[in-house]
């Protein structure tokens, strides 16, 4: 082959890569012989895809080419041999052993002989040289180690372990050039040509309307996709449509990229070694000089379709609009009708007192709005019911930690404006950016429930603006300043994390974000330079110039994929830009802005479809997809020359600044049944709250449940976004019209009145942490004995833990209470009840224990063999069952002590008799490990679940499999590989309860169906579910989540009753990012008692107040009950049934 070819080979390969084909590029990479991928090998080997790692290594050597490839081949093979004779399974041993370990004998007769006998050893670590043998994980890695080493001195390898130094997209630049050149060449060349196919020479059409010859009715090609050409190039196609520049052609090559690309992984593309900001934006491109034409883009509804990587593309800017893009019904030039669906109808008029400088939305309740002035005053609206929840003046809150530039500023002029508000993303927080050093940090606990919470002299000068981040999963706020920096703090603390210095003018906005695994900042200052920053001290990854060099902010459509700007020069210019990330210049720009703008112009994006910005006294949209205006509103006149703008989440409202102190609220259809909504429930709440006497616990309203949530569940809060009915005061979807009339009738009855109970401090439930003596990292397991006075525990170590409660005079039943602390139990021996870890690693295991009915027995695993426990002496009776594969969950017969279901990890469950020792039957049926087994006496079945989030129903007398189903995971929702279901039956041995990390159900096990009033999903932002079990009774679901939060449902219907926060049992010192339940269990007598494992190593109790008696008030029967017209769905962020 010619170095020509071989190097098109080498371009196929990134061009593979880079859309990718990873098979397939590695299928060429073994073929051609041209590039050992090193990486692809390494993970090949780890994952013991022996058949595979041969396969490629063929394309390269083989065995007997000479001594390195001999030993290479050796190595893999011995491995392979030592895991199946691991692993007992001996045939398999002797099938490698003829198969593939033969052919060296011929080479080393006596090295054959000693690997044959080793299948006469229980245990080949027998064996002097294997006796550091450690578990298949380790021993594969430290293989790797000297088959890297072998590979590298293999002079077959000898220039195929390094990929050539590429500029990114390579074969694309290649092509580009020669339909530029095809272009030069025509006779009667277009200004902006129309290139739809490679398959024949580019020819510009005749005069007369003639067109070069197309592909598409070529019968070999198939049929092409219609109405919108080629699908976006950064998805399938080969080119990206990049922003022209003027021609001559001479300028397309200027600012080269020569970006130097690592071996290919198979885990990314050729190029994207290390995580860095897009690389192409390292080199920045001048922006076009011709505003008026609107150029074709990648982004389009395909995008999802396979989303590139930032940074991969450095095409060149030509004057040719390569494989261009059309979308249906947004033509260029094109008149657009402005959709219903923007908010155009001024539905809400506020007056805030003094003029809005910033607004926002909150994230989850959808109709608070968050409002800063330029007098430093703060207010929080409930746009629905027009009500002003909160107003803060401005005031530094400890003048004595302030800096001495601060206290002479404030001195000097006492007058403060707020340049920006906004919340954290899950609502619970909002900062406050002051134009005087100042940002303040406020918690928002619901209503009207606002509390201090950090205050920062952040810069020296105003503060520009705000944002708040999760680089490292840590939530932070990032501020700048006139100072010229940016500075990242911890959101918690308020420590300084990082100070970012680098721009020559005060900095005027950050817009941090992220894409795949990197996270960054964007940073605009008043010079017009854009800046871009890592969570490092690295200084800045690019620098290149806004449009309009003077105030510009930046902002993604709400899906991440498209990014914008909109700035306004010292002229008054304004401009309005979406930018091309991998190439660091501007892909389009917006038509339609006042010639002189009279201040600031802001913009906002919505609904990753539209644009939209205060200018010229009214707001003008645009089409995120065509430069020309889309429509412009006036909000009925009143409006500032450059009104403040901000959507709600959702883009059914619209906040926009007034004259004289004002809002308008501007609402689509939807936007308008959502406030009238509001104010039905407005007018039921100031009603009946009149009637109604606080509890103890401070409940708070189903309004408000939705912020509540945000505020106290620390990152993680429910959402219900879009909202089309909102219930009353009593959770019933009615109109106005519904429930006026009924407002005397049902005032005075409570339980119309209903209130979800929420739990925040300690002093509103009993809770006892155990005492702990032992170091354990975290709880995996925790049950109740059936006598009700112990709780056992299983750690992520092995270790099982019993703490038992004793008679006295404070406990006279001697039965578990959060009254009463129990002792962490231990025979007199002092020994442990510690599972079999051999070979495994305990903690990446799958932890099962089950317990038998009289308390004196325990079978438990860790990854290795089942071990039987005797409860009194803590005497390990026997063990059984060495994995492979390894048991995941454990049963008792609930007629028969020694028969024992068990749900292994190959998918299989395994039905055991420890009295004869010998399985019974293998039920087959699961595609995943099994996650959950449950016994009906009555019906005479056993209900299992897997990972696969299937439930299967089998005969417990001839172990026939009867039924099975699939849980239906909620559309969009990504679970993980190995989500956990869980079963357990209901009190009736009818109904069971399913637990999956996205819902609760309850099924019947004769049908198994879910009935319709039984079943809660998580909304969208919630937390996943960690863990759930009925009651005692089963007339409640005890349900843990993972941000610390524990919800209590009524079982009949599954409506939540009550929530308890962390807050109520963490230490204000502990993080509920950190520590979350795990498990939770029921005490088998007390049906308002549960027990929390947490992922710290710690165990809690839960009792509600004597004064209470229980957790929370059902709502009532009418809300829940099947026969509802319509289902409830709770305000923005209800935890009420998703149905």
């Amino acid at each position: 082959m010619s170095s020509l070819s071989r190097e098109l080979v080498f371009l196929i390969l990134q061009f593979l890569d880079e859309e990718k084909f990873k098979e397939t590029v590695h299928k060429l990479e073994q073929e051609s012989g041209f590039f050992f991928n090193m990486k692809y090998f390494e993970d090949e080997v780890h994952s013991g895809n022996w058949d595979e790692v041969e396969k490629y290594l063929s394309g390269f050597t083989k065995v007997d080419d000479n001594r390195y490839s001999m030993k290479i081949f050796f190595e893999i093979r011995k491995q392979k041999y030592l895991e199946a004779l691991d692993k007992h399974d001996r045939s398999k041993a002797v099938d490698i052993l003829v198969k593939d370990l033969k052919v060296f004998a011929t080479f080393n007769e006596e090295l054959f002989k000693e690997i044959t006998q080793l299948l006469t050893l229980e245990n080949f670590r027998e064996n002097e040289q294997l006796s550091k043998y450690g578990d298949t994980k380790s021993a594969r890695a430290i293989m790797l180690v000297e088959l890297k080493k072998l590979i590298e001195a293999n002079p077959l390898f000898r220039d195929k372990l390094q990929f050539p130094n590429l500029k990114n997209s390579r074969l694309r630049t290649l092509i580009n050039q020669s339909l530029n050149w095809q272009h030069q060449l025509c006779k009667n060349p277009r200004p902006n040509p129309d290139i739809k196919t490679l398959f024949v020479d580019h020819s510009c059409g005749q005069p007369n309307g003639a067109r070069a010859p197309s592909p598409a009715n070529n019968p070999l090609l198939g049929s092409l996709p219609k109405a919108g050409g080629f699908p976006p190039l950064g998805a399938h196609g080969p080119f990206q449509p990049t922003a022209p520049v003027p021609a001559p052609l001479a300028g397309w090559m200027s600012n080269p990229s020569t970006v130097t690309h690592p071996a290919v992984s198979g885990g990314g593309a050729i190029g994207l070694g290390a995580p860095s900001i897009p690389a192409a934006l390292k080199h920045p491109r001048t922006p076009p000089t011709n505003p008026s034409v609107d150029y074709p883009s990648g982004d389009s509804d395909h995008v999802a379709k396979r989303t590139r990587p930032m940074g991969i593309s450095d095409e060149v800017n030509l004057p040719v609009n390569v494989l261009p893009v059309s979308f249906p019904g947004h033509g260029h030039g094109q008149t657009f009708n402005a959709p219903d669906d923007l908010p155009k109808t001024v539905a809400r008029s506020l007056n805030q007192g003094s003029s809005p400088m910033s607004m926002d939305f909150h994230p989850v309740q959808q109709t608070l709005l968050l409002v800063g002035t330029n007098v430093g005053d703060v207010g929080l609206w409930e746009v629905g019911s027009r009500e002003r929840l909160v107003l803060r003046n401005f005031k530094v809150w400890d003048l004595s930690t302030c800096s001495m530039p601060l206290q002479a500023a404030l001195g000097k002029d006492p007058v403060v404006s707020v340049n920006r508000v906004i919340w954290s993303p899950d609502g619970s927080l909002f900062g406050v950016a002051y134009s005087r050093h100042i940002v303040q940090i406020y918690s928002y606990h619901g209503g009207d429930d606002v509390r201090q919470h950090l205050e920062i002299d952040a810069h020296v000068g105003g503060v520009n603006d705000l944002a708040f981040s999760n680089p490292n999963k840590q939530l932070c706020v990032i501020t700048c300043g006139d100072d010229k920096t940016i500075k990242v703090w911890d959101a918690a603390t308020g420590t300084k994390q990082y100070t970012f210095e680098g721009h020559e003018a005060p900095v005027y906005s950050v817009c941090p974000h992220y894409k795949e695994n990197i996270q960054f900042i964007f940073s605009t200052a008043l010079d017009g330079k854009i800046k871009a920053w890592l969570y490092d001290n690295l200084g800045s990854r690019v620098d290149y110039e806004a449009p309009g060099r003077w105030c510009t902010t930046m902002a993604y459509s709400a899906d991440g994929t498209r990014l914008f700007s909109c700035g306004t020069s010292k002229e008054g210019e304004s401009h309005i830009v979406e930018w091309n990330e991998s190439e660091g210049n501007v892909k389009r720009s917006y038509l339609g802005f006042r010639k002189r703008s009279l201040g600031v112009v802001q913009f906002d994006t919505t609904k990753n479809r539209f644009l939209a910005a205060g200018d010229d006294f009214s707001i003008k949209f645009w089409d995120m997809d065509n430069v020309q205006l889309l429509t412009s509103i006036d909000a009925d006149g009143g409006l500032p020359a450059s009104p403040r703008i901000r959507f709600n989440k959702d883009g059914t409202l619209l906040a926009v600044s007034a004259n004289e102190n004002g809002i308008k609220i501007l609402a689509n259809s939807d936007g308008l049944r959502l406030l009238r909504s509001f104010e039905n429930l407005s007018y039921d709440a100031s009603r009946a709250s009149e009637t109604v006497t606080k509890p103890i616990i401070s409940p708070i309203s189903a309004a408000a449940a939705a912020a509540a949530a945000a505020a106290t569940s620390a990152g993680l809060a429910d959402r219900n976004a879009s909202m089309v009915t909102i219930p009353g005061m009593n959770g019933d979807a009615r109109n106005m019209g519904d429930v006026k009339p009924r407002i005397n009738e049902e005032s005075n009855d409570k339980s119309k009145i209903w209130k979800l109970t929420e739990i925040n401090e300690p002093s509103q439930c009993r809770s006892l942490r155990l005492p702990e003596n032992l170091r354990v990292n975290k709880i995996s397991r925790l049950i109740y004995t059936n006598s009700g006075n112990a709780i056992l525990a299983l750690a992520s170590n092995a270790i099982h833990l019993l703490w038992k409660w004793q008679r006295s005079d404070r406990n006279s039943t001697g039965k578990a209470t959060a009254n009463v602390s129990p002792q962490l139990w231990q025979p007199s021996s002092g020994i442990l009840m510690t599972n079999d870890i051999t070979d495994t690693n305990p903690e990446e295991a799958v932890p099962c224990f089950a317990l038998s009915k009289n308390d004196s027995y325990v079978m438990s695993a860790s990854g290795g063999k089942i071990s039987l426990f005797n409860m009194m002496t803590f005497k390990t009776m026997t063990t059984f069952m060495p994995p492979p594969p390894a048991a995941t969950f454990l049963a008792f017969h609930p007629q028969d002590n020694n028969i024992i279901a068990i749900g292994m990890d190959d998918s299989t469950i395994q039905i055991y008799n420890v009295r004869v020792d010998e399985v019974k039957s293998k039920l087959k049926g699961h595609s995943k490990r099994i996650t959950g087994l449950a016994f009906s006496h009555v019906l005479n079945v056993l209900v299992s679940s897997g990972a696969d989030a299937q439930l299967c129903v089998w005969n417990s007398d001839g172990w026939e499999k009867q039924k099975t189903r699939f849980l239906q995971v909620p559309p969009g929702r990504t679970t993980t590989g190995q989500s956990d279901t869980r079963v357990q039956f209901h009190q009736d041995q009818i109904q069971f309860l399913v637990v999956h990390e996205t819902q609760l159900a309850i099924y019947e096990a004769t049908k198994l169906e879910c009935p319709c009033p039984k079943q809660w999903v998580t909304p969208e932002s919630s937390a996943p579910i960690s863990h759930a079990t009925f009651s005692c009774d089963s007339q409640l679901v005890y349900a843990s989540f993972l941000d610390a939060t524990v919800r209590v449902f009524s079982a009949q219907n599954l409506r939540l009753r009550c929530r308890i926060n962390p807050s109520s049992y963490l230490p204000a010192n502990v993080s509920s990012s950190n520590v979350h339940p795990l498990v939770i269990a029921a005490h088998p007598q007390e049906s308002n008692q549960f027990a929390l494992g947490l992922s710290d190593g710690g165990v809690h109790v839960f009792e509600p107040l004597e004064s209470e008696g229980k957790w929370g008030v059902p709502p009532p029967a009418e809300n829940g009950s099947a026969s509802s017209a319509a289902p409830p769905v709770g305000p923005s962020g209800s935890d009420q049934a998703q149905r």
